[in-house]
């Protein structure tokens, strides 16, 4: 008998199927919590990232303004271009477009790599910046292109760049800004907090596929545009100064560079600062002339650099055209520190006026003979011909008698070795020694050696000189506007102390006036303006190098100072490297422009008829005796060409300023103007000889710097050149130099 079958219970089966199906519910249950509560947030943002696009919108950067809000820096906008890499790639897809194509196409229009630009759209992230800061003009052209392939994913955003109209225009005092429109130097980095403002921000709905969605939303965060910088900068001195800055630095090819500072002596304000050499604000990372000829094979160097390196190595040369000498370089001030040491002494009643010092062309100092500029010694002479002589055992003397202690608290008041605090980064404070200085160190201090100085102090210093003693703070920041122009924020004028009296100044400014009238400074004369100044020839360290730092600094009117200039040529290499001979005649014409500009009017002494200008009168039309009777009034002379009485033409013509006792060749009816004449050479002729040589060829001079029956003073210069012809009467303007003999004890 066959035994029973036993059959397993439908229910046992049922009951593992449940439990199986309950531990999945389970799972879920714990999976979906995890969702839900663990990671609900961050997938919420994620998802609000995939619907959403949320793009910056740049502040609009504030503007730099001259003292007279002429604008210095601006912004020009531009676009900066973002793509949705998805929507991209479904676009080209869709087009049946090669991914290689388009990029290669961008890249071209962008100025871009091709790869970079593919490795962009290749991307699995929602948005991704293509390119910022792009001109106007190149984002049209890519537009163009977009339209014309229908492709989508592609986002023009308005944007704002930083614009420098006049380039290199005080290139180091304002500085640049980077692709982000932070500020990376001068008062664009010292002021980006002010000048930035608040960007904004736009956030837009987008549809699942990535494309913009019109049916979405958008909210817009406006931004809040920056305050701007007002200077005391005026455009039109720095503008005399750069001009005259450049051409001393490449006539007497300067080696390490050129500063020049004008000054208010009453406020401290600065109304020029300029650096040579400069580089253009457009294109702050230009390789440039000057950069190459310190570094020659620094194109070939950079090539084999990346990273890292790349960016030490750019940066380190850059500095020969971002370094703003005037305030972040010290040196070795020389002679022209003699006005403060000569300011101490009679302030602390160290010295008189009466004084009398002797120069037998070397002085001993303990173990040390320290020699005069002038070997055979400058013999007996008083404080005021001391000072004119810059005379070095002199003011040996003097330092002694003001006596270390003296000596070192007057040098501190005067505002050397400390910042002076003005509104540019990387200020240097200069070195000096304390009252524990030996006697040898107080005698070569006392002559400018052994202590260094920004130019900056030194503006600063010799304007206390000349304002009456008081010590004002330097600053180039005038004033800070909002976008309407309202004042924010208004710098006054700050005293530091009172550093000598009203007196010593007084004594001082007759003395350094007497330096431009009859010692050393010779070629810092300026016919009517009384110009006062100190020279200055500093020999760099290791001595003996053959290194030197010609300067010059002065102010005028010297009876009621108003603008002062220093001028520093570092490293001259040309025909002289004395203060006196090549930085005096850059300051002359500096602030010859200056002054004019200012409206200071000249006052001329009876010595100096000659230099007044006169304009010429127009004559056309009148007959040969009404001419010459109104140009006679004028000061000026006649010279009659033709047989008629009516006078048809003029040279020089009409308005043309001329000094008095120049000629104007007139032309009757029936004549025409002669030919031309040549213009003779008259490269170093004294001024009386080259006068006398124009005037034999019918010519006119126009001597700067020098009377026309000086001694001592050759031409260096003329214009028009040797050859050039020209009509009868045309001035020929000459530039005269005192020779060296005059003015080496700087």
């Amino acid at each position: 008998m066959a035994g029973k079958v036993k059959r397993k219970r439908p229910g046992g089966r049922l009951m593992f199927i449940a439990g199986a199906f309950a531990v999945l519910m389970f799972a879920l249950c714990l999976r979906v919590g995890w969702i839900q509560i663990v990671r609900g947030s961050e997938l919420s943002r994620e998802a609000l990232d995939q619907q959403t696009s949320d793009n910056t919108v740049s502040a609009k950067r504030g503007n730099i303004y001259d003292r007279n809000y002429k604008v210095l820096a601006s912004n020009i906008t531009v676009e900066s271009i973002s793509i949705t890499p998805d929507a991209v790639r479904r676009s080209i897809e869709k087009r049946q477009l090669s991914l290689d194509s388009v990029s290669r196409d961008i890249a071209d229009i962008l100025g871009m790599e091709m790869e970079t630009v593919k490795d962009k759209i290749s991307k699995n992230i929602q948005n991704e910046s293509l390119k910022k800061k792009v001109d106007k003009a190149v984002a049209d052209e890519l537009r163009e292109y977009v339209n014309s392939v229908s492709l989508d994913g592609v986002v023009f955003t308005e944007d704002v760049k930083r614009y420098y109209p006049y380039n290199n225009f005080a290139a180091q005092v304002i500085g640049f800004c980077g692709t982000d429109n932070q500020g990376l130097e001068g008062i664009e980095n010292i002021y980006d907090d002010e000048l930035s403002g608040v960007p904004g921000r736009v956030v837009s709905a987008q549809q699942s596929t990535g494309l913009e969605g019109n049916s979405g939303y958008e909210n817009y965060i406006a931004a809040q545009d920056g305050n701007s910088v007002v200077l005391t900068i005026d455009e039109t001195i720095q503008s005399y100064v750069q001009k005259n800055l450049e051409a001393a630095a490449a006539d007497n090819k300067v080696a390490n560079g050129a500063a020049a500072i004008v000054m208010d002596v009453n406020t401290a304000e600065i109304l020029a600062m300029c650096t040579e050499p400069d580089y253009n604000l457009n294109e702050p990372f230009e390789i440039t002339d000057a950069i190459k000829e310190k570094f020659p094979d620094i194109e070939e160097e950079l090539e084999k650099l990346d990273g890292t390196e790349y960016n030490e190595k750019l940066g380190e040369v850059m500095q020969t055209v971002r370094r703003n000498k005037a305030v972040v370089d010290s040196y070795e001030p020389g002679s022209t520190f003699k006005s403060v040491t000569a300011s101490i002494a009679l302030d602390t009643r160290a010295c008189a006026l009466t004084d009398m010092f002797t120069c037998g062309g070397s002085y001993q100092v303990a173990d040390r003979t320290i020699k005069c500029a002038n070997t055979n010694g400058h013999g007996t002479q008083d404080f005021a011909m001391a000072v004119q002589n810059s005379c070095n055992p002199a003011f040996i003397q003097i330092g002694q008698k003001i006596g270390k202690e003296r000596f070192v608290t007057g040098v501190k008041a005067f505002g050397f070795l400390q910042k002076t605090g003005i509104e540019i980064p990387g200020e240097a404070a200069g070195t000096g020694y304390g009252v524990d200085m030996s006697d040898v160190d107080l005698a070569t201090e006392s002559f400018g050696q052994s202590i260094t100085v920004t130019p900056l102090q030194m503006a600063a210093a010799v304007s206390a000189v000349a304002n009456g003693g008081t010590l004002m703070k330097p600053h180039i920041v005038k004033q800070i506007v909002n976008s309407d122009m309202g004042i924010v924020e208004n710098t006054e004028p700050e005293t530091v102390r009172q550093v000598i009296s009203k007196e010593t100044s007084g004594e001082m400014c007759k003395i350094l006036e007497s330096v431009v009238s009859e010692g050393g400074g010779k070629n810092a004369y300026l016919a009517g303006y009384r110009i006062a100044g100190k020279t200055g020839t500093s020999e760099k360290i290791p001595r003996g190098n053959g290194k030197h730092i010609a300067s010059f600094i002065g102010f005028a009117p010297a009876d009621d100072p108003q603008v002062l200039c220093l001028v520093i040529l570092d490293e001259p290499n040309g025909d002289s490297y004395y203060g006196g001979q090549i930085a005096a005649p850059v300051v002359r014409d500096i602030l010859s422009e200056t002054l004019q500009y200012l409206g200071v009017e000249p006052m001329y002494n009876p010595d100096e008829e000659e230099y007044i200008d006169v304009e010429i009168p127009d004559v056309t039309g009148m007959t040969k005796a009404d001419a010459g009777i109104a140009l006679d009034e004028s000061g000026l002379n006649i010279k009659t060409s033709g047989g008629g009485d009516v006078i048809t033409d003029q040279i020089p013509k009409a308005h043309t300023k001329v000094t008095q006792g120049s000629t104007v060749v007139v032309y009757t009816e029936g004549s025409s103007a002669e030919r031309s004449v040549a213009v003779p050479d008259v490269i170093g002729e004294t001024p009386a000889s080259a006068n006398a040589t124009l005037e034999d060829n019918g010519l006119n001079a126009k001597i700067k710097g020098v009377s026309k029956y000086g001694r001592n003073a050759t031409c260096i210069s003329q214009s028009p050149v040797e050859g050039t012809m020209v009509e009868p009467g045309t001035v020929v303007s000459l530039n005269f130099r005192y020779d060296e003999s005059e003015t080496t004890n700087d």
